[in-house]
Protein backbone atom coordinates (compact mmCIF):
# COMPACT_ATOMS: atom_id res chain seq x y z
CA UNK A 1 0.00 0.00 0.00
CA UNK A 2 2.83 2.53 0.72
CA UNK A 3 5.23 3.72 -1.98
CA UNK A 4 8.49 5.44 -1.40
CA UNK A 5 9.90 7.94 -3.45
CA UNK A 6 12.72 9.27 -1.35
CA UNK A 7 16.30 7.79 -1.00
CA UNK A 8 19.70 8.78 0.94
CA UNK A 9 23.06 8.60 -0.58
CA UNK A 10 24.75 8.04 2.73
CA UNK A 11 22.49 4.53 2.45
CA UNK A 12 23.56 3.56 -0.83
CA UNK A 13 27.34 3.87 0.70
CA UNK A 14 26.31 0.84 2.82
CA UNK A 15 26.42 -1.82 -0.46
CA UNK A 16 29.96 -0.23 -1.00
CA UNK A 17 31.49 -1.24 2.28
CA UNK A 18 30.70 -4.53 3.99
CA UNK A 19 32.01 -7.26 6.43
CA UNK A 20 29.84 -10.63 4.85
CA UNK A 21 30.75 -12.71 2.49
CA UNK A 22 29.69 -11.40 -0.85
CA UNK A 23 27.45 -13.10 -3.10
CA UNK A 24 26.94 -13.00 -7.32
CA UNK A 25 23.58 -11.42 -8.57
CA UNK A 26 22.28 -14.58 -10.06
CA UNK A 27 22.62 -15.63 -6.25
CA UNK A 28 20.61 -12.85 -5.18
CA UNK A 29 17.23 -13.47 -3.39
CA UNK A 30 13.92 -11.43 -5.20
CA UNK A 31 12.08 -9.23 -3.32
CA UNK A 32 8.37 -8.56 -4.86
CA UNK A 33 8.17 -4.71 -3.41
CA UNK A 34 6.49 -1.21 -3.63
CA UNK A 35 8.94 1.24 -4.99
CA UNK A 36 11.19 2.65 -2.47
CA UNK A 37 11.45 -0.28 0.32
CA UNK A 38 14.62 -0.87 -2.01
CA UNK A 39 16.18 1.63 0.29
CA UNK A 40 19.49 -0.41 1.82
CA UNK A 41 19.04 1.51 5.30
CA UNK A 42 15.93 -0.47 5.66
CA UNK A 43 18.04 -3.61 6.09
CA UNK A 44 21.68 -2.82 6.63
CA UNK A 45 22.31 -6.18 8.22
CA UNK A 46 21.10 -7.80 5.28
CA UNK A 47 24.25 -5.74 3.34
CA UNK A 48 26.75 -5.66 5.49
CA UNK A 49 26.74 -9.77 5.56
CA UNK A 50 26.23 -10.25 1.54
CA UNK A 51 27.77 -7.62 0.28
CA UNK A 52 24.32 -6.24 -1.88
CA UNK A 53 21.01 -5.74 -1.79
CA UNK A 54 18.53 -8.62 -2.95
CA UNK A 55 17.38 -8.21 -6.65
CA UNK A 56 13.88 -6.53 -6.74
CA UNK A 57 10.54 -6.62 -9.22
CA UNK A 58 8.01 -3.79 -8.19
CA UNK A 59 3.90 -3.78 -8.30
CA UNK A 60 2.05 -0.29 -7.69
CA UNK A 61 -1.32 -2.14 -6.34
CA UNK A 62 -1.80 -5.41 -4.23
CA UNK A 63 -4.04 -7.07 -7.06
CA UNK A 64 -1.85 -6.36 -9.60
CA UNK A 65 0.85 -8.15 -7.55
CA UNK A 66 -1.28 -10.99 -6.53
CA UNK A 67 -2.27 -11.22 -10.72
CA UNK A 68 1.43 -11.49 -11.58
CA UNK A 69 1.91 -13.96 -8.90
CA UNK A 70 -0.94 -16.24 -9.98
CA UNK A 71 0.07 -16.11 -12.94
CA UNK A 72 3.54 -17.68 -12.61
CA UNK A 73 6.08 -14.97 -11.51
CA UNK A 74 8.35 -16.25 -8.99
CA UNK A 75 9.72 -14.42 -6.01
CA UNK A 76 11.00 -15.35 -2.54
CA UNK A 77 9.12 -12.19 -0.69
CA UNK A 78 6.45 -10.28 -1.15
CA UNK A 79 5.26 -6.99 0.68
CA UNK A 80 1.20 -6.99 0.89
CA UNK A 81 -0.89 -5.06 3.46
CA UNK A 82 -3.64 -6.71 5.67
CA UNK A 83 -6.24 -6.97 3.13
CA UNK A 84 -4.73 -8.87 0.73
CA UNK A 85 -2.51 -11.13 3.53
CA UNK A 86 -5.47 -13.56 3.45
CA UNK A 87 -6.18 -13.66 -0.08
CA UNK A 88 -2.53 -14.57 -0.96
CA UNK A 89 -2.79 -17.42 1.48
CA UNK A 90 -6.41 -18.61 0.71
CA UNK A 91 -4.71 -19.21 -3.16
CA UNK A 92 -1.62 -21.05 -2.08
CA UNK A 93 0.86 -18.45 -3.18
CA UNK A 94 2.78 -17.99 0.29
CA UNK A 95 3.97 -20.20 2.90
CA UNK A 96 4.32 -20.01 6.76
CA UNK A 97 7.34 -18.24 8.25
CA UNK A 98 9.29 -19.99 10.86
CA UNK A 99 9.97 -17.34 13.35
CA UNK A 100 12.45 -19.35 15.59
CA UNK A 101 14.96 -18.62 12.74
CA UNK A 102 14.30 -14.53 13.20
CA UNK A 103 16.85 -13.59 16.19
CA UNK A 104 14.73 -9.96 16.41
CA UNK A 105 11.17 -11.42 16.40
CA UNK A 106 10.69 -10.76 20.55
CA UNK A 107 11.06 -6.91 18.97
CA UNK A 108 7.40 -7.58 17.41
CA UNK A 109 5.05 -5.78 19.42
CA UNK A 110 2.31 -9.13 19.96
CA UNK A 111 -0.80 -6.90 19.21
CA UNK A 112 0.76 -7.02 15.17
CA UNK A 113 2.32 -10.11 15.14
CA UNK A 114 -1.01 -11.86 16.12
CA UNK A 115 -3.18 -9.88 14.11
CA UNK A 116 -5.94 -11.61 12.22
CA UNK A 117 -4.66 -13.03 8.48
CA UNK A 118 -0.98 -12.59 9.58
CA UNK A 119 -1.47 -15.42 12.26
CA UNK A 120 -3.00 -18.43 11.63
CA UNK A 121 -3.61 -21.31 14.54
CA UNK A 122 -0.35 -20.47 15.51
CA UNK A 123 1.17 -20.21 11.94
CA UNK A 124 2.91 -16.83 11.13
CA UNK A 125 2.40 -16.19 7.74
CA UNK A 126 3.62 -12.63 7.15
CA UNK A 127 5.69 -10.44 9.46
CA UNK A 128 4.11 -7.30 10.27
CA UNK A 129 7.00 -4.32 9.24
CA UNK A 130 4.83 -1.20 8.85
CA UNK A 131 2.03 0.21 9.72
CA UNK A 132 0.06 3.96 9.94
CA UNK A 133 -3.10 6.12 8.64
CA UNK A 134 -4.58 7.21 5.62
CA UNK A 135 -6.24 10.59 6.97
CA UNK A 136 -8.05 14.03 5.92
CA UNK A 137 -4.60 15.81 5.24
CA UNK A 138 -5.04 19.83 4.19
CA UNK A 139 -3.42 22.87 3.89
CA UNK A 140 -4.37 24.81 6.79
CA UNK A 141 -4.69 28.18 5.17
CA UNK A 142 -7.15 26.90 3.24
CA UNK A 143 -9.78 25.25 4.88
CA UNK A 144 -11.09 26.43 8.44
CA UNK A 145 -10.81 24.45 11.81
CA UNK A 146 -14.59 22.95 11.00
CA UNK A 147 -13.72 22.08 7.42
CA UNK A 148 -10.41 20.21 8.52
CA UNK A 149 -12.86 18.22 11.38
CA UNK A 150 -15.34 16.32 8.80
CA UNK A 151 -14.65 14.09 6.07
CA UNK A 152 -17.81 15.59 4.52
CA UNK A 153 -15.68 18.54 3.32
CA UNK A 154 -14.39 16.02 0.71
CA UNK A 155 -18.20 16.41 -0.73
CA UNK A 156 -17.84 20.27 -0.51
CA UNK A 157 -17.87 22.36 -3.91
CA UNK A 158 -15.61 24.73 -2.49
CA UNK A 159 -13.23 22.11 -2.93
CA UNK A 160 -13.77 21.09 -6.64
CA UNK A 161 -10.76 20.23 -8.32
CA UNK A 162 -8.83 20.83 -4.91
CA UNK A 163 -9.07 17.29 -3.95
CA UNK A 164 -6.89 14.10 -4.75
CA UNK A 165 -7.28 10.44 -3.09
CA UNK A 166 -4.83 8.07 -2.81
CA UNK A 167 -5.04 5.53 -5.62
CA UNK A 168 -5.72 2.52 -3.59
CA UNK A 169 -8.82 0.45 -3.02
CA UNK A 170 -8.99 0.02 0.60
CA UNK A 171 -8.25 3.10 1.43
CA UNK A 172 -10.70 4.77 -0.63
CA UNK A 173 -13.09 2.16 0.94
CA UNK A 174 -11.96 3.12 4.12
CA UNK A 175 -13.11 6.65 3.60
CA UNK A 176 -16.53 5.83 2.58
CA UNK A 177 -17.54 3.21 5.40
CA UNK A 178 -16.04 5.95 8.03
CA UNK A 179 -18.12 9.31 5.99
CA UNK A 180 -21.29 6.73 6.58
CA UNK A 181 -20.60 5.60 9.64
CA UNK A 182 -19.00 1.69 9.25
CA UNK A 183 -15.75 1.65 11.53
CA UNK A 184 -15.20 -1.94 11.28
CA UNK A 185 -15.91 -3.23 7.53
CA UNK A 186 -15.47 -6.24 8.62
CA UNK A 187 -19.30 -6.37 9.85
CA UNK A 188 -20.05 -4.29 6.62
CA UNK A 189 -23.71 -4.99 5.04
CA UNK A 190 -24.21 -4.96 1.27
CA UNK A 191 -26.63 -1.74 2.36
CA UNK A 192 -23.48 -0.45 3.72
CA UNK A 193 -21.37 -0.80 0.85
CA UNK A 194 -24.13 0.54 -1.22
CA UNK A 195 -24.12 3.85 0.88
CA UNK A 196 -20.38 3.49 1.17
CA UNK A 197 -20.10 3.61 -2.91
CA UNK A 198 -22.35 6.52 -2.67
CA UNK A 199 -20.08 8.73 -0.89
CA UNK A 200 -17.11 8.04 -3.52
CA UNK A 201 -19.31 8.77 -6.02
CA UNK A 202 -19.95 12.40 -4.77
CA UNK A 203 -16.35 12.83 -4.12
CA UNK A 204 -15.47 12.25 -7.10
CA UNK A 205 -16.18 15.51 -9.26
CA UNK A 206 -14.60 17.20 -6.92
CA UNK A 207 -10.87 15.18 -7.17
CA UNK A 208 -8.54 16.69 -9.33
CA UNK A 209 -6.28 13.11 -9.57
CA UNK A 210 -6.56 10.12 -7.92
CA UNK A 211 -2.30 10.17 -6.35
CA UNK A 212 -0.30 6.90 -7.11
CA UNK A 213 2.07 6.93 -3.91
CA UNK A 214 2.76 9.48 -0.90
CA UNK A 215 5.35 11.30 -3.26
CA UNK A 216 2.59 11.85 -5.53
CA UNK A 217 0.35 13.26 -3.22
CA UNK A 218 2.87 15.58 -1.18
CA UNK A 219 4.10 17.56 -4.41
CA UNK A 220 0.28 17.90 -5.69
CA UNK A 221 0.03 19.90 -2.53
CA UNK A 222 3.48 21.40 -2.35
CA UNK A 223 2.33 22.70 -5.32
CA UNK A 224 -0.79 24.35 -4.37
CA UNK A 225 -2.45 22.58 -7.06
CA UNK A 226 -4.77 19.95 -4.01
CA UNK A 227 -5.65 21.36 -0.78
CA UNK A 228 -7.23 18.67 0.35
CA UNK A 229 -6.26 14.70 0.40
CA UNK A 230 -7.11 11.54 1.59
CA UNK A 231 -3.61 9.56 2.45
CA UNK A 232 -0.74 8.71 4.35
CA UNK A 233 1.62 10.10 6.89
CA UNK A 234 4.45 10.62 4.45
CA UNK A 235 2.90 13.57 3.35
CA UNK A 236 2.03 15.44 6.69
CA UNK A 237 5.45 14.11 7.61
CA UNK A 238 7.28 15.63 4.84
CA UNK A 239 5.66 18.90 4.42
CA UNK A 240 4.33 19.60 7.62
CA UNK A 241 6.77 18.19 10.09
CA UNK A 242 10.33 18.55 8.28
CA UNK A 243 9.55 21.27 5.49
CA UNK A 244 7.35 23.27 8.22
CA UNK A 245 5.13 24.43 5.22
CA UNK A 246 1.20 24.81 6.56
CA UNK A 247 0.36 21.56 5.93
CA UNK A 248 -1.06 18.94 8.20
CA UNK A 249 -2.63 15.67 8.70
CA UNK A 250 -5.93 15.00 11.09
CA UNK A 251 -6.85 11.28 12.76
CA UNK A 252 -9.20 12.94 14.83
CA UNK A 253 -12.07 14.07 12.47
CA UNK A 254 -15.68 13.62 13.36
CA UNK A 255 -15.96 10.56 11.44
CA UNK A 256 -12.23 9.43 12.53
CA UNK A 257 -9.36 7.78 10.21
CA UNK A 258 -7.63 4.70 9.44
CA UNK A 259 -5.61 2.56 10.22
CA UNK A 260 -3.15 -0.21 8.14
CA UNK A 261 -0.30 -2.74 8.44
CA UNK A 262 1.72 -3.90 5.68
CA UNK A 263 4.37 -6.89 5.97
CA UNK A 264 6.74 -9.46 4.42
CA UNK A 265 5.26 -12.80 2.69
CA UNK A 266 7.39 -15.83 2.27
CA UNK A 267 6.43 -16.72 -1.46
CA UNK A 268 5.60 -20.42 -1.90
CA UNK A 269 8.50 -22.33 -4.00
CA UNK A 270 10.49 -19.27 -4.18
CA UNK A 271 13.95 -19.90 -5.89
CA UNK A 272 16.22 -18.37 -3.72
CA UNK A 273 18.21 -19.19 -0.40
CA UNK A 274 16.21 -19.27 2.56
CA UNK A 275 19.13 -18.27 5.16
CA UNK A 276 18.63 -15.11 2.71
CA UNK A 277 15.19 -14.40 3.19
CA UNK A 278 15.34 -15.17 7.04
CA UNK A 279 18.56 -12.75 7.26
CA UNK A 280 16.27 -10.55 4.85
CA UNK A 281 13.31 -10.46 7.26
CA UNK A 282 15.57 -10.26 10.52
CA UNK A 283 17.31 -7.27 8.72
CA UNK A 284 14.04 -5.58 8.93
CA UNK A 285 13.01 -6.09 12.22
CA UNK A 286 16.96 -4.46 13.69
CA UNK A 287 16.00 -1.23 15.82
CA UNK A 288 18.05 0.84 12.93
CA UNK A 289 15.38 -0.05 10.69
CA UNK A 290 12.73 1.02 12.50
CA UNK A 291 14.54 4.51 13.26
CA UNK A 292 14.79 5.00 10.15
CA UNK A 293 11.25 4.10 8.75
CA UNK A 294 10.09 6.72 12.03
CA UNK A 295 12.20 9.26 11.66
CA UNK A 296 12.89 9.78 7.57
CA UNK A 297 9.35 8.39 6.35
CA UNK A 298 6.98 9.20 9.20
CA UNK A 299 5.74 5.31 9.44
CA UNK A 300 5.44 3.38 12.10
CA UNK A 301 7.34 -0.23 12.91
CA UNK A 302 6.66 -3.72 14.27
CA UNK A 303 9.40 -2.73 16.67
CA UNK A 304 7.66 -2.00 20.07
CA UNK A 305 10.94 -0.40 21.76
CA UNK A 306 11.71 1.84 19.33
CA UNK A 307 8.20 2.60 18.66
CA UNK A 308 8.10 3.51 22.64
CA UNK A 309 10.99 5.65 22.25
CA UNK A 310 10.91 7.72 19.51
CA UNK A 311 7.32 7.75 18.06
CA UNK A 312 5.91 10.65 19.86
CA UNK A 313 8.55 13.14 19.18
CA UNK A 314 8.97 12.20 15.63
CA UNK A 315 5.43 13.86 15.47
CA UNK A 316 3.71 10.07 15.14
CA UNK A 317 1.77 10.01 18.17
CA UNK A 318 1.00 6.84 20.57
CA UNK A 319 0.42 3.42 19.69
CA UNK A 320 -2.99 3.50 21.42
CA UNK A 321 -3.76 6.64 19.33
CA UNK A 322 -4.21 4.57 16.52
CA UNK A 323 -6.34 2.69 17.75
CA UNK A 324 -9.29 4.60 18.84
CA UNK A 325 -11.95 6.32 16.61
CA UNK A 326 -10.28 4.53 13.51
CA UNK A 327 -10.98 1.88 10.98
CA UNK A 328 -8.63 -0.56 11.47
CA UNK A 329 -7.68 -2.10 7.69
CA UNK A 330 -8.35 -5.94 9.28
CA UNK A 331 -9.42 -8.23 6.23
CA UNK A 332 -12.52 -8.00 5.47
CA UNK A 333 -14.50 -11.23 3.22
CA UNK A 334 -13.15 -11.96 0.30
CA UNK A 335 -16.80 -11.39 -1.24
CA UNK A 336 -17.00 -7.53 0.30
CA UNK A 337 -12.91 -7.14 -1.13
CA UNK A 338 -13.85 -7.83 -4.81
CA UNK A 339 -17.15 -5.92 -4.54
CA UNK A 340 -14.82 -2.96 -3.54
CA UNK A 341 -12.00 -3.52 -5.93
CA UNK A 342 -14.80 -3.59 -8.88
CA UNK A 343 -16.53 -0.89 -7.65
CA UNK A 344 -13.62 1.25 -7.09
CA UNK A 345 -12.64 1.11 -10.62
CA UNK A 346 -16.14 2.51 -12.03
CA UNK A 347 -16.44 5.12 -9.41
CA UNK A 348 -12.62 6.39 -11.12
CA UNK A 349 -14.09 6.01 -14.78
CA UNK A 350 -17.13 8.39 -13.86
CA UNK A 351 -19.52 5.63 -13.20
Amino acid sequence: MRVFKKFKITALITSIFFTGTAVSANDQIIVFDWGGYEDPAFFTAYVDKYGTSPEYSFFSDEEEAFQKVRAGFKADLGHPCSQSIVKWRNAGIIEPIDTSRLKNWSKVMKNFAEMEGFQVDGEQWAIPIDWGATALTYHTDALTEEEASTLMSFTNPKFKGKVSLVDNVDDAYALGFLATGVMDWTKATDDDFKKASAFLRKVHPNVRKYHADGAEGAALMKSGEIVLEWTWNEVSHTLGFWEELPIAMNRNTKEGSSTWVCGYTKMKDGPGSDDQVYDFLDAWLEDSSAEYMVTEWGYGHSNGKVMGAIGEENNFGTLESYQKNTLWQAPASPRMREMMIKEFELIKAGF
